[in-house]
């Protein structure tokens, strides 16, 4: 027999990998679970997406970095219920997992509020997948550009449209820019730099909201001296293929990108608990869901709202690495009889990026823009990355990109089926969606070597 606690975590992510590390001298035994074998640093997605960085250099084994851990064991499985009452996990295989304390940090998937038909052509960025389908859609995008003839789908073809203006949709529709601008418009013979359109869409009057209109502003302008077009207080109506609808007006384009908001996995539902607005779980002061005190939830699945405040905490890594780190203690101190203090989060500030030398940020105490953001956001990025083998390779990428402005990802790996029939394009790989939290390949499209 054993006193030892079994602690299950579903989820790699920041909160997760944080709890579970936070526990490696806990008297406890930690079974991570999670249907993906590595760990992401989503903040840099959008950079394997535009060729700026390898997939390898943002992701990294769950099961190397807890390797010498040895309370820990990592499951390549997938959550898809749980029995509170018997305090069982049942799993994707049709295993039961017996748990002591549960933990939910599943994380986020694309919202599209209710437009799920649009995930077909309006591509999402959560996983490493949807990073290399973006990539190799681009570059393809300027491959048949170089060919083409007809001026009309010539312009389709270099047009690139990013719904969204927050940090992703902002440091997405920058690097789109500067990739066509600063490397892939010299690589061709037949593209100019002015024959490149990116749009960027934000329904609401400014981008970057949470952050101050000062550097909203100050975003807006960079974005505009890159050369994204900026389409505020415009509603997206309708996605098609090839094609949006901003208002009233279609715009063709070879390329959509969906970065308007996420919602929280399907797993977080099934806990049973109390539902916010947006789907998150809400949890009290101690990240416990009512009625379970040994049931936690964090991170991008929580509605935290710290006392006295109105709004719940938001979707972001600090928040979830936090509340890792505070589980971690409040786990390891119920073993010794101890209370548990509220949970408190330390806000460090935001930062988001618009291509190379630009960038603004804030924290409590300072606003900074331009280069010596973009210094301050690289520096913050690479100090938040897991293994110093990943921080060295970032860095090499990154100066071999601001010395010369080229960027050394821009491989096709995709089993490219081409068509004989002139005006149409070649066969791309597959769109993966998400339905009811498993993955499913749109009807009709072919396996590729990279899905």
């Amino acid at each position: 027999m054993t006193d030892r606690k079994r602690v299950v975590i579903v989820g790699g992510g920041f909160g997760g990998l944080a709890l579970a590390r936070g526990l490696r001298s806990a008297n406890v035994d930690v079974t991570l679970v999670d249907r993906e074998n590595h760990h992401l640093f989503q903040p840099l997605l959008y950079q394997v997406a535009t060729a700026g960085l390898q997939p390898g250099a943002i992701a990294v084994p769950i099961r190397g970095v807890l390797s010498k851990q040895k309370n820990a064991r990592v499951l390549l499985d997938e959550a898809v219920g749980v029995d509170l009452e018997r305090k069982v996990l049942h799993l994707a295989r049709g295993k039961e997992l017996p748990f002591d304390y549960l933990v939910a940090a599943t994380g986020a998937r694309t919202n599209y509020f209710g437009h799920d038909d649009w995930a077909k052509y309006a591509h999402g960025l959560k996983t490493v997948r949807d990073a290399i389908r973006i990539r190799e859609r681009v570059l393809l995008a300027f491959e048949e550009a170089e060919m083409e003839t007809d001026p009309a789908r010539r312009k389709m073809l270099l047009t690139f449209v990013v719904i969204g203006g927050g940090p992703t949709g902002v440091e997405m529709a920058g690097a789109i820019r500067e990739l066509g601008k600063s490397v892939l418009a010299g690589d061709y013979r037949n593209i100019k730099d002015e024959d490149i359109r990116v749009l960027l869409v934000e329904m609401a009057p400014r981008v970057l909201m949470p952050f101050d209109p000062e550097l909203s502003e100050k975003a807006r302008l960079a974005l505009a001296e890159l050369g994204v077009e900026v389409r505020l207080g415009e509603p997206v109506s309708e996605v098609a293929e090839e094609r949006v609808r901003i208002g009233e007006e279609w715009i063709d384009a070879s390329i959509i990108v969906w970065a308007s908001g996420v919602k929280p996995t399907s797993f977080a539902a099934k806990l049973g608990a109390p539902l916010d607005r947006a789907g998150r779980v809400i949890v009290g002061q101690d990240c416990s869901i009512p009625g379970h005190p040994d049931v936690f939830v964090l991170g991008d699945a929580a509605s935290f709202t710290p006392a006295g405040a109105e709004r719940p905490l938001p979707g972001l890594a600090p928040v979830a690495m936090q509340q890792g780190r505070y589980l971690a203690r409040i786990i390891a101190n119920d073993g010794k009889g101890l209370p548990r203090p509220p949970f408190v989060y330390r806000d460090k500030g935001a930062m988001a990026t618009i291509g190379r030398r630009r960038a603004v940020a804030a924290t409590k105490r300072l606003k900074l823009s331009g280069f010596l953001a973009w210094i301050a956001w690289g520096l913050v990025h690479v100090a938040y990355l897991i293994g110093f083998h990943n921080r060295l390779l970032v860095l090499f990428e990154w100066t071999w990109s601001l010395v010369t402005a080229k960027r050394g990802a821009r491989l096709i790996t995709a089993n490219i089926h081409f068509r004989d029939t002139p005006g149409r394009r070649p066969e791309l790989p597959p769109l993966i969606v998400e339905r009811h939290g498993r993955r499913t390949r749109m009807p009709g499209e072919r396996r590729s070597l990279d899905s």
